[in-house]
């Protein structure tokens, strides 16, 4: 495929036309006529070798290439636009733009929390959007990448693309306050015997291969998309849970909850911000990174919130 044989365009007409149904609303969206639009879509048409939209009665319905390019295009016109955004130079205190990350609340609120602080008076017209990450995340790593500036994942998880460390935590292992069967300390009989709530995979995958590695398989009864709730889902209950120490003084808080050494060595989360490599020279994304690095050396040179026995 020679792209510049391509008329770049078209990407952009192709995903209105797959996401609107419609060849009207189509150009609408795009600032196309409605006979600039069709021809769009004769020229895709001829392209793909497909309808890409078929009439069924009164609308119009994606075949099932249609239904495989309509993500591509998003995703392409993500990318594209993010590419031809790119800067030279980057003046924090003068630009006003917005970073997307992609984050647990575990990742928004201990790092992103201290993030938008720093750069509050530094930039302030940097504004800074957290989502949290769609559950394919891994298996569909350089897409999710390619449409955000950056993923806060710990180490473990995925590989293979640029990374820079922000900072360390440890695992601490939570039970109830009321819960008669774990006293000062919490053991390895423990946590295979009682039931666990859990944060969803894949950020406690390294967890999991822990535990199997000791030969624990933990019986989950409850499954959550944020490491806040496992407060709530462990209060008054038997259940035990991890949580990293720098959310501990906030689970106590929430919760009528106790935290505890975990009783075997557990590797630490080594937080990291993982970004997609048409990213590298952009002078804005640069800064980004700098200023990550910086943010996650205050929290190191911190320390952790709380000891490990609250």
């Amino acid at each position: 495929m020679n792209l510049s044989r391509l008329d770049l365009n078209l990407v952009v007409a192709l995903r209105a036309l797959l996401e609107e149904r419609n060849v009207t609303r189509a150009g609408e969206r795009i600032g196309l006529s409605q006979p600039a639009m069709s021809a769009a879509l004769a020229r895709l048409r001829r392209h793909f070798d497909d309808e890409l939209l078929a009439r069924t009665g009164n609308a119009y319905e994606l075949t099932p290439l249609g239904v495989a390019l309509r993500d591509r295009s998003a995703t392409a016109c993500d990318l594209l636009e993010r590419v031809f955004s790119s800067q030279a130079d980057f003046e924090p205190a003068a630009e006003n733009r917005e970073f997307t990350l992609l984050a647990s609340d575990y990742g928004a609120a201990v790092f992103g929390a201290a993030l938008a602080r720093a750069v509050h008076q530094e930039a302030p017209g940097i504004r800074f959007t957290f989502q949290h990450p769609a559950p394919g995340v891994v298996e569909n790593t350089a897409t999710t990448l390619s449409t955000v500036d950056g993923l806060l994942l710990p180490h473990g998880v995925i590989d293979g693309f640029p990374a820079v460390d922000l900072h360390q935590d440890r695992w601490l292992c939570l039970v109830a306050d009321d819960n008669p069967e774990v006293g000062h300390d919490i053991t390895l009989d423990h946590l295979a015997r009682l039931p666990w709530a859990v944060y969803q995979r894949p950020y406690d995958a390294p967890v999991a291969r822990q535990l199997s590695m000791l030969g624990i398989s933990p019986r989950v009864e409850v499954s959550v998309q944020t490491f806040q709730l496992l407060p709530h889902m462990v209060e008054g209950t038997r259940r035990v849970a991890m949580i990293q120490e720098r959310l501990a003084r906030k689970a106590v808080r929430a919760a009528a909850v106790r935290v505890l050494p975990c009783p075997f060595e557990a590797v630490p989360v080594q937080e990291a911000l993982w970004w997609h490599p048409v990213h590298a020279q952009d002078a804005a994304h640069i800064w980004l990174r700098r200023k990550a690095v910086e943010v996650g050396a205050t929290l190191t040179d911190h320390g952790p919130e709380v000891s490990p026995a609250v």
